[in-house]
């Protein structure tokens, strides 16, 4: 039997801390920043935290359950 692949995609937008949460990177950050405040900017910088309603979806494509 051949070994379950991770989602390609999921593995770069993701990284598991060492608790186990799931990390991810804020949207809206990459173009059109001209209109954008720079208070808005920055806080789109600092990474987040997967919802938990979300966290099953994001660890199924990344195996780890």
């Amino acid at each position: 039997m051949p070994k379950m692949k991770t989602k390609s995609s999921a593995k770069k937008r993701f990284k598991v801390t060492g608790s186990g949460k799931i990390k991810r990177k804020h949207a809206f950050k990459s173009h059109i920043l001209t209109k954008k405040s720079k208070k808005r900017k920055l806080a789109l910088t600092h990474s987040a935290l997967v919802h938990p309603t979300d966290e099953r979806s994001v660890k199924q494509q990344l195996r780890l359950i």
